[in-house]
């Protein structure tokens, strides 16, 4: 089984209202999986601090449909509870003439044919409750509605109209939440601040499970957390290539990173050594491959830059051929400097002749690229969804770009990005390699060219 929480909009609090149940569970001692909905990597992390257990991404558009119902089936197994997190409003998704809402919080609840608590924001609603809950129950039959939690409540009186509007249309509260002021977490111009940057996350989420087991209605809630039954999945390729050893950039700076990608470049024969840009002057030792996954270095440019002994060693030794995958915030890595949002100027590895500049404009959507460019990954006329999302852009792109993208929808322009050469392979798109592993095996393939050489 496993259960759905929903919002009926964005913005109306079912991440902390999903890491409120998260953390009331954990406390108890239970094992409990969860999986978030879309490209997100921030709440994922949160759900991990949490429960102990890396969140999975149910992304329909960068995988697919059948990955998905994989992915939850293979994850589901040998826990307590189950809790998916979904993105957006409850029907927010991409129009396709077969699937009206298509990646949305709804479509995968009907794939994986879960239950949905939906998330209300109540600050400024009282018998008109009953009207937007009865909407999303209806508008698709096939989308099981089990009840309300009551976000932003104001007072007793509030709740009372609340509940009697909810009465006429019989459906069940699971959960009341009044407004809590002073339960916030930190946000900056993607989103949550990472779990990795906030010094005071137990006492947070020691507010959460209080929080959580005072407001929410458990002996209805619990029946409906077991995961589903057993049920055997695709087994994971393995290569019997021996192991190769990949650097893996993961700090403050560089952190967003799928779990399924890791878990797949594992069982492809690389082993993954962690290290840091910030604090390492040097890479590991005896590496074959690197990988620059996205993350904040706009945010630690100065203490990136001043990393000068790191920054010398890797141009050297991507210019040796050391074969490089560098994904949004690692191509802004490797450019000659980061602009930052107050205008400072800071070197970065000079890899890559351009420049980042951040600024106020967003880039936000999928993209369905199109490989112009050989790199250590794609081949020309390599086909893949990603996801961009950065408030930056390059002051130049190379005479023939990595990728042609188109948005999601048909009016969308198309735009030409990235950076590539026979060991590089670096671009704006977020990728996830769950569904693509072979994908993963030409970059080892190259690491492992790589590696015979130096022999």
């Amino acid at each position: 089984m496993g259960l759905m929480i929903a919002g009926e909009r964005s913005g109306v609090g079912k991440t902390t209202i999903t890491l409120a149940l998260l953390a009331f569970l954990a406390r108890k001692g239970a094992k409990v999986q969860s999986f978030k909905v879309g490209p997100d990597y921030i709440d994922p992390m949160f759900h991990a601090a949490i429960t102990g257990r890396d969140c999975r991404n149910l992304d329909p558009v960068l995988t697919s449909e059948a990955y998905v119902q994989t992915c939850y089936q293979r994850h589901s197994q040998g826990v307590d509870y189950v809790l998916v997190e979904g993105v957006m409003g409850l029907f927010d998704g991409i129009p396709r003439s077969d699937c009206p809402d298509f990646a949305s919080t709804a479509h995968i609840a009907r794939l994986l044919k879960l239950p949905v608590l939906l998330v209300i924001d109540c600050a400024r609603l009282s018998g008109s409750v009953a009207a937007i809950a009865q909407g999303y129950r209806t508008l698709d039959p096939r989308v099981k509605l089990l009840g309300v939690i009551l976000n932003k409540v104001g007072s007793d009186r509030h709740l009372h109209l609340l509940k009697t509007a909810l009465e006429t249309i019989n459906l069940p509260i699971f959960g009341v939440l009044h407004r809590h002021t002073d339960l916030t977490i930190p946000q900056r111009h993607l989103g949550l601040v990472p779990s990795e940057e906030l010094p005071e996350l137990t006492q947070l989420f020691d507010r959460l499970a209080h929080l959580a087991a005072q407001s929410l209605d458990w002996p209805s809630l619990l029946p409906h957390l077991p995961p589903p039954p057993l049920s055997p999945s695709p087994p994971l390729p393995v290569s019997p290539s021996p192991p190769l050893r990949l650097a893996i950039a993961r700090d403050r700076a560089f952190n967003f990173y799928y779990a399924d990608t890791l878990d797949c470049l594992q069982t492809l024969g690389a082993e993954l050594i962690y290290w840091s840009p910030l604090t390492d002057e040097r890479l590991p030792n005896n590496i074959q491959g690197l990988f620059l996954g996205g993350g904040f270095p706009e945010i630690f440019a100065e203490t990136l830059s001043e990393n000068l002994p790191l920054r010398e060693q890797l141009k050297k030794l991507i210019h040796q051929g050391l074969p490089t995958y560098a994904e949004c915030g690692g191509l802004m890595y490797l450019c000659e400097t980061l602009t930052d949002f107050a205008g400072n100027n800071w070197p970065l590895v000079g890899i890559l002749p351009t420049q980042t500049v951040m600024t106020s404009k967003l880039t936000l959507g999928y993209r369905h690229a199109t490989a112009i460019a050989p790199s250590p990954m794609v081949t020309p006329s390599t086909q893949l969804w990603g996801h961009e999302f950065h408030h930056s852009h390059l002051t130049h792109l190379p005479a023939t770009p990595l990728f042609t993208l188109q948005g999601s929808l048909p009016q969308d322009p198309q735009t030409k990005e990235g950076w590539s050469s026979s060991n590089l392979h670096a671009s704006y798109l977020h990728l996830h390699f769950g569904d693509k592993p072979h994908l993963l095996q030409n970059f080892l393939q190259v690491c492992l060219a790589f590696s015979q050489n130096l022999r």
